[in-house]
Formats: C-alpha cells, sequence, structure tokens
C-alpha cells in the first residue's frame, strides 16, 4: 500500500469491486483495491450476458478491469481484509481496514464487493464438478448444455421451477427428486406436459468417465446418464467484514425456500453504517457479473457525491473560520 489514507477502500477486486475502482479514479479519488483473489466464477469458463464481453474467460475480465482501473490510479494489492472499525473520533465517516497479515489503512470511505460463497449439497463429486456440468444457472450456462441430457437434483421446493425453467434449453430434462418434497399433482401434471422425467430415490453421487460426468448414480445403484446436474446452492454472502462494523445478514427467501443471506443495502448500495456501501452479490444474491458491475458503479457515484458534500462542508467550516 503506497499511502496510509484513501478516499475509499474497496474490499473485494471483483466485477463490482473494479467498477467502483474504475468510476472513483476517473472522479480523481484516492482509491485502494483489497482483493482475496478468490472470484466466486473461477471454476467458470467463460463469462456471458455481459454485453461487449460476451464468453470472455473470468480471469481474463478480471485482468482488464484492473488495467482499467490502475489506468485511472487506482492501487490494487492482494490481501484478505480481517476486520473495519471506525475511527476514534472522526464522527461517524472515517475508518480503519486491518488485513490478515495485520497491515492497516484509513479510509474515508468503504465500499464492500466480497461477494458470495456457493454451499451445494452434501453430494460426493458435486464440488469437483462445478462450474463445470454441475450448474445452477441457466442464463450463465444454458446455452452451452442446450439439447444435452439435462439432470435436476431437488433439495428444496424450486426443483421443479428449476427443471421448467431449464426445459427451455433442452427436451431431455430429468427430475431427480432426492431429498426435496414430492411435487403436488399440479406440478407432475406440469412435468409430465413439458416432458420432464422424474425420478425417485436419493442421489449417492456422480459417474465420471475420462474426466467427464456421464450420470448420476442412485442410492440403488442404478445410474442414469446425463450430461449436466442443476443443483440448488445456498448463496451466502461473504459479509465477515460488514459484520464487524455492526452490519447483520438476513435470509433471503424465494419460492418460500431461503435460498441465502446477503447484507441490505438502499439502492445505492448504502448500508445502514454511515460511510460504508456495499454492491454486488455480498448485497444482491443473484445478481450476474455485468449486473454487479453496474453495482459497483451506482456504488461509486454515491461514494463520491457524499465525499463532495463533505469536502464543501469542510471548505465551508474553513472560509468561515
Amino acid at each position: 500500500m503506497k499511502q496510509q489514507r484513501y478516499d475509499v477502500v474497496i474490499v473485494g477486486g471483483g466485477a463490482a469491486g473494479l467498477s467502483g475502482a474504475l468510476a472513483l479514479g476517473r472522479a480523481r479519488r484516492s482509491v485502494l483495491v483489497i482483493d482475496a483473489g478468490e472470484p466466486r466464477n473461477a471454476p467458470a469458463s467463460h463469462v456471458h450476458n455481459y454485453l461487449g464481453r460476451e464468453s470472455t474467460p473470468p480471469g481474463e475480465l478480471l485482468a482488464i478491469g484492473r488495467g482499467e482501473a490502475a489506468g485511472y490510479g487506482a492501487e490494487i494489492v492482494e490481501g484478505r481484509v480481517a476486520s473495519a472499525e471506525k475511527l476514534p473520533g472522526s464522527g461517524d465517516q472515517g475508518f480503519r481496514v486491518v488485513t490478515g497479515d495485520g497491515r492497516s489503512v484509513e479510509a474515508r470511505r468503504l465500499l464492500v464487493t466480497t461477494g458470495l460463497v456457493d454451499e451445494l449439497p452434501p453430494v460426493p463429486g458435486l464440488a469437483e464438478r462445478w462450474g463445470r456440468e454441475v450448474l445452477h444457472c441457466p442464463y450463465c450456462h444454458g446455452h452451452e448444455v442446450s439439447d444435452r441430457p439435462i439432470g435436476v437434483l431437488a433439495t428444496g421446493p424450486l426443483a421443479v421451477h428449476q427443471a421448467l425453467m431449464w426445459r427451455q434449453w433442452s427436451d431431455d430434462v430429468t427430475l431427480f427428486l432426492h431429498t426435496g418434497p414430492e411435487p403436488t399433482e399440479e406440478e407432475y401434471e406440469q412435468l409430465a406436459a413439458r416432458g420432464v422425467a422424474v425420478v425417485d430415490g436419493e442421489v449417492a453421487g456422480l459417474e465420471v468417465v475420462d474426466d467427464r460426468f456421464t450420470g448420476v448414480t442412485l442410492a440403488s445403484g442404478r445410474v442414469v446418464p446425463r450430461e449436466a446436474l442443476v443443483v440448488q446452492a445456498r448463496f451466502v454472502a461473504r459479509s465477515a467484514v460488514l459484520e464487524s462494523l455492526g452490519l447483520k445478514p438476513v435470509a433471503q427467501e424465494m419460492g418460500g425456500a431461503v435460498i441465502g443471506s446477503y447484507i441490505p443495502t438502499d439502492p445505492t448500495g448504502a448500508t445502514e453504517v454511515p460511510g460504508v456501501w456495499a454492491a454486488g452479490n455480498v448485497t444482491r444474491l443473484t445478481e450476474q457479473v455485468i449486473g454487479a458491475a453496474a453495482a459497483g458503479l451506482m456504488a461509486a457515484s454515491a461514494v463520491n457525491g457524499d465525499l463532495i458534500a463533505e469536502d464543501t462542508r469542510l471548505a465551508v467550516a474553513a472560509r468561515r473560520a
């Protein structure tokens, strides 16, 4: 870190954080990005639905973003932030950020873009294939498995919804009931009408041949050939830094099921702690990469506006002194 105090410290260097750093750098703010190097989409081969960057590998997109932000003066360092705290005597808006190796730096404002962790169902083999043939988002991966045999692993009440959604990308979809609830009569009718097969029994593991997923193994020993498997991960916000400032994650529900936890913010990303903003998946669990980048820009604009207001107050006070 080249200096001890910055206008803004950004915790997390993914799409949201780098987008925020780019905007703040262009606004001539001193910006430090501290990134732990654990992007959520690292297992994926490409980023999709990002206009102008369609099918760019995730690592390449981040490298481009780092270069663009650095080009406007943002400083980007590797490190893990352990905690943040308000500076004594600074009122509500001055912070000390402490990294895991004991370094510390001060900031007038904080933007936290630490993302989330995907917690997968406890089925052997899922983690090893995650982001390859084990998927969750049809808009991220559906086109790449179009017209191929797709399985949907039921672990909660959203499984039927998932199966019907993925049916848009393939006419060969099988719903594995596993530990999920029994579909209602209406749901069974919907699945039958769309040609979605339903398989009873728990899933014991995945069949992999020559480093390629080839099927789902049931507890009975039966193997159902598939080339992709859809799961419902639990989305858990990486909220430790925000929690160190007194913020608490809350549960997010969808279709009557809890799908994860997030830190609430207002539409600009402002949290309940004055001077602290959040953007990306840490506050919006279902945001895709392009949405996270947009949220980082929105938060950065709000942060800069807040700093302008403070600069003006200080200038007026100095003028009157």
